[in-house]
């Protein structure tokens, strides 16, 4: 399969995750996160991490996602997030599992530094190789 590219990220876009990341809730780790997921239909769907005092929160990729299927969408074209440094803030296990589940072959998860710059960008079978989806599942 040839290597997909992702799309340059608009200005507007690239401050919108900026934003986004920055609207975050994480007193806890200190390490805020935002999403743009880009459907199929090429709706923009932001999220950002939202931590609990227990521990458990949500992720902004989860919430992007949550986003989307509540509009009635199901499919991701490009997801973009960006974290608080210059190092990579790649999707969590249980993101990358998410993202798999309404991926396709030519969905391209970006990964931006804290100015929203792209530092790397990835495939679902980049991202999560040889992985578990419905079709993996016997039917009902």
């Amino acid at each position: 399969m040839p290597e997909t590219r992702p799309a340059p990220l608009s200005e507007a876009s690239r401050q919108a995750l900026i934003a986004v990341r920055d609207s975050a809730y994480a007193p806890y780790s200190r390490h805020p996160v935002g999403a743009l997921l880009v459907a199929e239909s090429g709706q923009h769907y932001l999220g950002c991490n939202v931590e609990s005092a227990n521990f458990k929160g949500l992720c902004a990729e989860a919430g992007a996602i949550s986003a989307m299927i509540a509009q009635g969408e199901r499919e991701i074209a490009t997801l973009y997030v960006i974290g608080p440094g210059e190092h990579l803030c790649t999707p969590c296990g249980d993101c990358r599992q998410r993202i798999r589940e309404f991926a396709t072959p030519a969905t391209v998860i970006v990964v931006l530094d804290g100015n929203g710059a792209p530092l790397r960008h990835y495939t679902m079978e980049q991202l999560l190789p040889d992985s578990f989806g419905p079709e993996n599942l016997p039917p009902s």
